[in-house]
């Protein structure tokens, strides 16, 4: 079962990555914060520390218009806990992948969170 505390913590991050917070968002993430993304079973990003995740995050509020993370379902996993997340999001620029300017994305997904001294010090994003 997840404690209190740990869903309180990932709950913040997740309404700061809605809002846009970078500052938010950083304060809630262990200094040596890992963060990977797999998009069809292959990592595409990955970082380490939390210098390298801010600038993934300053780079990614520019990709997008709007954004929004919604949890459904919370579970636990050995250590982790695993969040499965409804995502939406409408692009701000053309990408490389075809996705043009005003392109809705909607994506269902789970998010690995590991929790070191009352900060995130681990996210994986499934999609």
């Amino acid at each position: 079962m997840i404690s209190i505390k740990n869903k309180e913590i990932i709950e913040k991050y997740i309404e700061a990555y809605n809002s846009f917070d970078i500052e938010s968002l950083v304060k809630h993430l262990h200094k040596d914060i890992q963060f990977r993304n797999f998009s069809n079973g292959k990592i595409d990003t990955e970082t380490r520390g939390i210098h390298e995740f801010r600038e993934l995050a300053e780079k990614s509020i520019k990709i997008f218009s709007s954004r929004h993370q919604t949890v459904t379902k919370y579970s636990t996993v050995g250590d982790k806990v695993e969040v499965h997340i409804d995502y939406d999001a409408i692009v701000a620029v053309d990408l490389p992948n075809g996705l043009k300017v005003g392109d809705k994305i909607q994506l269902k997904g789970k998010s690995v969170f590991g929790i070191h001294e009352g900060k995130i010090s681990l996210i994986e994003d499934y999609s």
